[in-house]
C-alpha cells in the first residue's frame, strides 16, 4: 500500500512516542496545534501481544549499543523500547512518585545535583497523569508528601512473591503497601481507544499487555493525541536535525529505505537517554556546556531470588505488587532505595539465573524444574551523577553507517555500598520465609541523565522546562534531562515533566516566542 502523505506546516514535530513524547503530543494536539511524531518502530496492537517472551522481541530496541566500564550496562531487552509507545510497551507499570527531598539531593547531602524545580512544580501533573492513565493503588499511601487525590482505582491483587515479602518485612518492622501500578483493577474508558479492560493477572507485562489494562502510551496519551488530530509516522528513524540561522527547522529520517524530511516551527527530541544524546553528538548540537552525553545514570537494581515450598506461579499477577519505601533514606548513604516484590517470566528467569550463577546443563535443568516455586525481590536505588559515566560516539558504525553509541558506566562507592546494604536486607527477608538456593543478580536499571536540565547554560543542556539553551526551536523531553536518577521508577515523573513542558511550550506559542 502507498504511504500516507506526510503532514506539512507543522507547529511541533516530536521525535519519539514514549513516556516523554506521548503526553506532550496529546496536550499540544488537544490545544489545537498541528503536531506529528516520528517513531522508529511500528505499532503493536494489544490484541497482537503474545504471551511469549521470544515472540515479543520487537518491543525492544535491539540495535547494538556498546557498553564499557566495570559495571557495563546491558541493553537490548533491558533499558530500551521500540514501537509506538516506546519503552512503556514493556515496562512493568510501576509508578511511584518521587519524594520532595529527591529533588534536592545536593542540598541534603552535599553530593549529586539539585533539580531546578521542586515537588510542588510536578504535583499537579502527578495528579493529572495518575487519574488519566488510571493508576491502581492504596487509599492511604504511607510515604512521601500528603496526596491531594487518591488513586483512581483500588490496588491490584498481590502475587505470591508479594505476599511473602509482606510477611518477611513485618517480622523486621518494615512497613509495606500495595504498590502504585498503572494497570487497571477495574475497567476504564479511554478517549481514542475505547474500553481498557481489567488486568487479567497474566504477569507478562514485560512482553506487552494483551487487553489494554496496562497504561502504555499507545492506549492512553497517544490514543488521545490521534483522536485530537496528531499524526504518528511509523518506521521513521531520525538521522539528523536541520538547522538554519541558529534555529532547528525539522528532522531528516529514513523510512522504507528512502530519506525524507519533515519541518516544524518547533522540534521536541524525546528519544531517550541514549538516542537523544547520540543524535545531538553526531551533529555537535546544543552542547556549548559540554554536558551532552555526560552524567549517565542507571539505578541500583540488585535482585535476590530463592526457592520456597509454596507453589507461587511467578508468571501470574502484576510483577511488582508490593512496595516498601522505609529505606528511602539509609544512614551512611547518599539517598536511598525502595523495595519491590518481583514476578518473572520463565525465559527471563532462566537467562538471569545463568548470567548470575554460571550454572548450565543438568544443574540448570534441575533448578528450572522448580520455576513455579521461585520468589523474587529487588530494589531501585539512587545513582549519583559521576564524571566517569558518559555516552560517546564510537568509531564502529551501525547498519545505517552511523556511529554506534558507547556507554561508560561504573558504580561509585555510594552505589556499591547501597547495593551491599540492599542485598543483605533482601537475603535476610528471604531467609525469614524459608527460601533456599538464594542467589543475587547485580543489576543496573533504567537509563537517565546525559542532557541534564538546569538554570545555568554553562552547566546544563536545557532549561527547567526543556528548552535547549543553545538553539531556538529545540526542546528535549525525555529521561535524558533528569539531573539526578531519583530513588524511584522514572516513568511517572517523565510523564509529569512532559505535560509541564507542553504547557510551557503552549505559553510560548501564545506569547509569540515559539
Amino acid at each position: 500500500m502507498p504511504r500516507a502523505e506526510l503532514p506539512r506546516d507543522l507547529d511541533v514535530l516530536v521525535i519519539g512516542t514514549g513516556a516523554g513524547g506521548a503526553p506532550l503530543l496529546a496536550r499540544l494536539a488537544s490545544a489545537g496545534l498541528k503536531v506529528a511524531a516520528l517513531e522508529a518502530g511500528v505499532r503493536h496492537p494489544p490484541a497482537d501481544m503474545a504471551t511469549d517472551e521470544v515472540a515479543q522481541a520487537g518491543l525492544f530496541w535491539m540495535d547494538e549499543r556498546l557498553s564499557a566500564g566495570r559495571d557495563a550496562v546491558a541493553f537490548g531487552r533491558n533499558n530500551s523500547g521500540r514501537g509506538v509507545g516506546g519503552s512503556t510497551l514493556h515496562y512493568t507499570a510501576y509508578t511511584p512518585r518521587a519524594h520532595p527531598d529527591d529533588f534536592a539531593l545536593h542540598t541534603e547531602f552535599g553530593q549529586g545535583v539539585d533539580w531546578p524545580l521542586g515537588y510542588a512544580d510536578l504535583e499537579p501533573y502527578y495528579d493529572e497523569v495518575e487519574q488519566f492513565i488510571g493508576v491502581s493503588g492504596p487509599a492511604e499511601y504511607p510515604w512521601g508528601a500528603p496526596r491531594r487525590r487518591t488513586y483512581r482505582h483500588p490496588p491490584l491483587p498481590l502475587n505470591g512473591a508479594a505476599r511473602l515479602m509482606h510477611k518477611a518485612c513485618a517480622e523486621v518492622g518494615l512497613r509495606t503497601s500495595p504498590a502504585a501500578n498503572a494497570a487497571l483493577s477495574r475497567a476504564q474508558e479511554q478517549e481514542g481507544y475505547g474500553t481498557r479492560h481489567v488486568c487479567t493477572n497474566r504477569g507478562f507485562c514485560q512482553a506487552g499487555c494483551s487487553v489494554g489494562a496496562k497504561a502504555s502510551m499507545d492506549v492512553t496519551f497517544l490514543a488521545l493525541a490521534e483522536a485530537r488530530g496528531a499524526v504518528i509516522v511509523e518506521e521513521a528513524f531520525v538521522t539528523g536535525l536541520t538547522v538554519e540561522k541558529g534555529r532547528v527547522t525539522g528532522a531528516e529520517f529514513t523510512r522504507g529505505g528512502g530519506a525524507e524530511w519533515l519541518g516544524a516551527r518547533v522540534v521536541v527530541l524525546a528519544a531517550g537517554a541514549v538516542e537523544t544524546p547520540r543524535l545531538l553528538l553526531r551533529q555537535g548540537l546544543a552542547n556549548s556546556s559540554g554536558q551532552v552525553g555526560r552524567n549517565f545514570m542507571a539505578h541500583v537494581g540488585v535482585q535476590v531470588w530463592g526457592l520456597v515450598e509454596e507453589d507461587l506461579r511467578p508468571y501470574k499477577g502484576i510483577p511488582g505488587g508490593l512496595i516498601s519505601e522505609d529505606t528511602h533514606r539509609v544512614p551512611g548513604l547518599v539517598g536511598g532505595y525502595l523495595l519491590q516484590s518481583l514476578g518473572v517470566m520463565p525465559v527471563t528467569y532462566a537467562t538471569q539465573y545463568v548470567r548470575a550463577t554460571g550454572r548450565w546443563g543438568p544443574d540448570l535443568v534441575r533448578h528450572l524444574s522448580r520455576y513455579n516455586h521461585v520468589a523474587g525481590i529487588n530494589v531501585l536505588g539512587e545513582c549519583l551523577p559521576h564524571d566517569h559515566n558518559f555516552l560517546e560516539l564510537s568509531d564502529e558504525l551501525d547498519a545505517r553507517g552511523l556511529p554506534k553509541p558507547r556507554v561508560h558506566f561504573t558504580f561509585g562507592d555510594n552505589e556499591r555500598r547501597m547495593a551491599a546494604h540492599a542485598e543483605a536486607l533482601m537475603r535476610d527477608l528471604w531467609a525469614r520465609v524459608g527460601a533456599r538456593d538464594v542467589w543475587a543478580l547485580p543489576r543496573a536499571a533504567h537509563t537517565v541523565g546525559t542532557a541534564r536540565m538546569g538554570a545555568d547554560p554553562q552547566t546544563s543542556v536545557v532549561d527547567p522546562f526543556g528548552r535547549a539553551h543553545d538553539l531556538a526551536g529545540l526542546w528535549l523531553c525525555d529521561n535524558s534531562v533528569f539531573p539526578s536518577s531519583l530513588s524511584c521508577n522514572p516513568a511517572l515523573t517523565q510523564m509529569a515533566l512532559s505535560l509541564r513542558a507542553a504547557d510551557a511550550l503552549l505559553g510560548d506559542f501564545r506569547d509569540g516566542r515559539a
